[in-house]
């Protein structure tokens, strides 16, 4: 492996923080267009998400075609995906390979984590502290940190006392983990939970499901990439990528706009099962109105519950995992295989924390309010500070002193996911306010990472030194986002998406719910109307 390792000090043009998809896009875009980049990035290696998720059943949830870069031609064209959806190792080693294919790792510092930055307004520059006593100055900042990757563990009591072996889904051991002969314990029911619960339930002497809330999940059908689908997709890439590009989700989806209460209910159950068959993220399309309408989205809900129902033999354990506490899709879809399956097995037991809740961890395992499990193995899949914690871990300070952890007290606030008012040269890529969580995450990483670099270019050509948005437009924005989701059903669950699964953090929906396309046309309209909204200086 090239590239640099600790330490590291200097004056670039732009400072880029993580080596994820986004870190990389930006580097090779950024160095294509003259500026010097310096990456700074913690884990050892590049991939991001996908280089500390190495949990049992780690896999994208995105079609492998669609969860790809689509700004090389010869990339898309010669990279090939053994699966339909591809696992953890498949896209890491993508990851290594888009790395290597354009040379990115001469240019990214490893095993480093940025601690501090502030803004200069006599330089007009950053100055970017690092855990390594490393010192950056640039005249960008831009945090490509990722919106999943703030990994937390839950405040129980006891939690340290535990004598055995401990794992987050988030932040998995490098090296393969064996749960042969072993009593484990997993405690969430979330996405990562829902990949990783049948591959240890298939190890372990038995496994033990603590469930708070269930989670609507659909099956992938997942398997070996058909290379008649390939090769079609690939003739017909650039068709595709575009309508991509202009769809809600950012992935090739053909949704329905009809609404599902205007239709009759032979014809929704066909449309149903014809997604259904589909797999994945399909089912969310299958009419225009599930996201707005209680009514519709019931029905769907019920259609979800009905197949828990058919695939659990034991009633009583079908019903604590059928999700009735909140719409379907509000809280982070899950896709699966043989979830639910799993609970058929002798060796899985399914405690409901909704009656039973945790008391705390103990030497030996975990006490709920009704009985003690001893466990060898305790599994934390309990999530992330998702989308603001990576930003607000880092001590960012703005004009006069401001910190963005007091700006965002009350929850995020951006202009477009992209730039903060007090934060000159700060871009967020996939922030707050943007897409991001709510769509093909490499399609929206493309759009950001484009976007930010024109807007760059822009200002240097102009020789002009800064652009930052005004407060006028950032309220706007936020008003904007607010309002938007207030119009679907997604306030209505407690979940990452509002910033409820960590304590005390502001109730705020967090990404932009508009869609992939509409976010598109409106940046568009902001760079056509000279960068509308925001202030270019000197």
């Amino acid at each position: 492996m090239n590239g640099q390792n600790g330490g590291g000090a200097g004056q670039v043009d732009v400072l880029v923080v993580g080596a994820g998809f986004s870190g990389l896009y930006l580097l090779h875009r950024l160095r294509g267009m003259g500026f010097s980049v310096q990456v700074i990035e913690k884990g050892s290696d590049v991939g991001g998400t996908w280089y500390w998720n190495r949990y049992p059943g780690a896999r994208c949830d995105i079609e492998s075609l669609d969860y790809s870069y689509s700004f090389d031609e010869d990339l898309q064209q010669e990279w090939s995906w053994p699966d339909r959806y591809s696992v953890q190792p498949d896209i890491l080693r993508y990851a290594d390979h888009v790395a290597e294919r354009f040379d990115l790792r001469r240019d990214i510092t490893f095993d480093t984590t940025v601690t501090a930055a502030s803004w200069n307004e006599d330089t007009g520059r950053w100055t970017i502290d690092t855990d390594t006593g490393g010192r950056f100055v640039a005249t960008w900042f831009i945090m490509a940190t990722g919106c999943l990757s703030a990994s937390r563990l839950p405040d129980i009591p006891g939690r340290d006392d535990f004598e055995g072996q401990i794992y987050h889904t988030g932040l998995w051991p490098h090296e393969p983990v064996d749960f042969t002969g072993l009593n484990v314990g997993v405690i969430g029911t979330g996405s990562s939970a829902i990949q990783a619960i049948p591959i240890i339930a298939e190890q372990a002497k038995h496994l033990t499901v603590f469930q708070r809330t269930p989670n609507f999940s659909v099956p992938a059908w997942n398997g070996p990439l058909d290379p008649e689908d390939e090769r079609e997709r690939k003739e017909n890439y650039a068709e595709i990528r575009e309508f991509s590009r202009w769809s809600s989700g950012g992935f090739y989806s053909a949704a329905k706009d009809e609404a599902l209460i205007e239709q009759t209910d032979d014809a929704v159950q066909k449309e149903i099962e014809r997604r259904w068959a589909e797999g994945g993220f399909y089912v969310m399309d299958v009419y225009g109105d599930i996201m707005t309408d209680a009514r519709a989205n019931e029905v769907v809900a019920e259609f979800v519950r009905n197949n828990i129902r058919s695939r659990v033999r034991d009633p009583e354990v079908a019903e604590l995992l059928c999700p009735k506490a909140h719409p379907f899709g509000t809280k982070r879809l899950c896709v699966d295989t043989d979830y639910y399956e799993t609970y058929n097995r002798d060796n899985v037991t399914l405690v409901d924390l909704k009656t039973t809740p945790i008391e705390a961890i103990t030497v030996t395992g975990v006490r709920t309010t009704e009985a003690d499990y001893d466990f060898d193995a305790i599994v934390y899949a309990t999530g992330f500070d998702a989308m603001t914690g990576a930003l607000t871990n880092v001590d960012i300070r703005g004009r006069d002193g401001v910190s963005l952890r007091d700006k965002w007290k009350a929850g995020p606030r951006t202009y477009l996911g992209l730039m903060v008012a007090g934060f000159p040269n700060l871009f967020t890529i996939t922030g707050p306010g943007s897409p991001s969580v709510l769509s093909n995450m490499m399609t929206s990483i493309e759009q950001h990472v484009e976007w930010v670099t024109d807007c760059m270019a822009h200002v240097r050509d102009r020789q002009m030194a800064r652009i930052e948005p005004t407060v006028a437009a950032e309220d706007r924005w936020v008003d904007h986002v607010s309002e938007t989701a207030a119009d679907t059903l997604y306030p209505e669950a407690n979940s990452w998406y509002m910033g409820a699964n960590i304590p005390g953090k502001p109730r705020v929906f967090l990404p932009y719910v508009g869609g992939v396309g509409t976010y598109r046309k409106i940046c568009e309209d902001v760079r056509a109307n000279d960068y509308e909204g925001f202030e270019i200086a000197r």
